[in-house]
């Protein structure tokens, strides 16, 4: 019998009563491990009456005594990097490099969330008019309902739900299903750290457990990352409901590649934006832009060889570039991609289709597949392929680069690789894309900046970190006040609108 993946719920795991449930597969092997326990609206009722009551208590915490906490939790991510990286990588079949990678990004999260009483402090004017005094003040908005992707178990949970307790909220969240272990584990360590029961929370389960947490009025606010469709109904349902709402949705991100760029570095950066963690990314490098038919054909020929010595093989080998996709589902979903580019004309110089990992037959595995001469009707260049199949687009100058680049429905991530300064700062200008990268590969920026895509990338005024993500799970209150001595006596009656001189 699988063991069963139960919820987290006042510092203690759970199960619901005769409860929905549903399998959870490593994918590099192809077989059930688990099987995750999948909550009801009664299982996110209770866990939100939990969080509240904890989070009134929470709230009114020191800033001291929240920091001690976020401390602690930073180092035990750290200890127990290993048993993450595992629980990562045997239900997503990402590397356990790539697992310890994110990780790391992780903990920049949990440090800048340390920053919490730095990016909330209010501010201050004296004697605004007759002695009044006026400063302003951020508290906790209560209840924060977080809903995560299964691409990064430990790393989106971190940046989003870390600085959500910092700075006093409690959180009542809903990981993947795919990947449930490793949001039990992110528990455990909160726990250890010293966490009050009830501020962090896990409700197990499917869309039940995210509707209920949309409509709940118990919940003020809500975080997500995923994919573009459930995030626009989301970020609807959620505000239809009253709640401030952040989701962080698709990405089709473009390279564009000049011609006077270093193209070997160009074509190293491609094969590593586009293909790591089997290109289940929302910031990885989807289209090859190169500027110029010279340009396409000199790139082509130094990313063919590069692409083609990259390894894939199960998530606890060492020697493995990346792993299998997430699913069965994923992997048909991915191969139906293939077959519907080949269909409208997409060269395709990489076939990755039918890879075959010795000792692994039933393992999702897909090889690196690449196209080229993609062109802006086809399904490869609307709509974001969530596995390792990348493309090249050819156009004729950096005009037609920016227009396609722009024309796309998403804003996410864009980069240019160049060794012209006005080429990049041109790039930097006109590009629609929330995050841009000149001669960087994936422009993801560290935790003290925000993030966040634009156009269809993301839905709302939140962003996923940095000081906007402190701003967001905190509500601004204008104090006006005014202490007169002891003997000047009653105000006289003034019926002006702002009597404050």
């Amino acid at each position: 019998m699988s063991k069963q993946i139960a919820h987290f719920i006042g510092g203690e795991l759970t199960h619901d009563t005769d409860a929905r449930s549903g399998p959870v597969f490593n994918p590099s092997t192809g077989q059930e491990v688990a099987r995750c326990v999948f909550g009801s609206r009664q299982t996110v009722d209770h866990a939100v009456k939990v969080a509240a009551e904890a989070a009134a208590k929470w709230g009114r915490a020191s800033h001291a005594a929240r920091l001690a906490v976020v401390f602690k939790l930073r180092d035990l991510v750290i200890a127990n990097m290993d048993v993450l990286a595992d629980a990562i990588g045997r239900e997503h079949g990402k590397t356990i490099a790539d697992a310890k990678g994110e990780i790391g990004r992780a903990i920049e999260g949990i440090e800048f969330a340390c920053a919490a009483p730095h990016v909330t402090k209010g501010e201050y004017a004296n004697n605004v008019g007759g002695d009044i005094e006026v400063f302003s003040m951020r508290r906790p908005i209560g209840v924060v309902g977080c809903i995560t992707p299964f691409n990064f178990p430990i790393m989106v949970p971190a940046v989003m739900m870390t600085m959500a307790v910092a700075v006093g909220n409690s959180i009542v969240w809903k990981p993947s299903e795919k990947v449930p272990s490793a949001a039990l584990e992110f528990a455990r360590l909160w726990k250890e750290a010293g966490l009050p029961n009830g501020v962090f929370n896990v409700v197990q389960g499917d869309k039940e457990v995210v509707d209920a947490i949309l409509e709940h009025p118990g919940i003020a606010g809500i975080s997500f990352v995923g994919s573009t469709g459930v995030g626009e109904y989301v970020y609807q349902k959620g505000t239809s409901h009253n709640k401030r709402v952040a989701a962080f949705t698709g990405g089709k991100n473009h390279m564009v590649v000049m011609p006077d760029a270093d193209l070997e570095a160009a074509a190293s950066a491609f094969v590593s934006a586009g293909f790591g963690s089997s290109s289940q990314r929302c910031m990885a490098v989807s289209l090859l832009l190169p500027v110029g038919n010279e340009t396409a054909e000199r790139l082509r020929e130094l990313i063919i060889p590069k692409i083609k010595a990259l390894k894939v093989g199960p998530y606890d080998d060492a020697t493995a570039d990346f792993g299998a996709v997430v699913s069965k589902e994923s992997k048909a979903s991915v191969e139906k991609a293939i077959a519907r580019c080949l269909e409208e004309g997409g060269e395709m110089v990489i076939d990755g289709r039918n890879i075959e990992i010795p000792g692994n037959p039933n393992g999702y595995y897909l090889g690196p597949t690449l196209f080229d001469r993609i062109t802006a009707d086809m399904q490869m260049y609307k709509e974001e392929v969530f596995g390792p199949v990348r493309g090249i687009m050819r156009p004729a100058t950096f005009d037609e680069a920016i227009a396609i680049t722009n024309s796309h429905e998403y804003g996410n991530g864009s980069v240019i690789f160049t060794r012209d300064g006005k080429s990049a700062h041109r790039f930097m200008m006109e590009v629609e894309s929330g995050m841009i990268g000149v001669n960087v590969p994936v422009p993801l920026p560290t935790s003290y900046f925000n993030f966040g895509g634009l156009r269809r990338s993301k839905f709302g005024e939140g962003h996923l970190y940095g000081p906007d993500a402190a701003r967001f799970y905190t509500k601004l209150k204008t104090v006006s006040q005014r202490w007169p001595e002891p003997d000047d006596g009653a105000l006289p009656i003034s019926l002006a609108f702002n009597p404050t001189a």
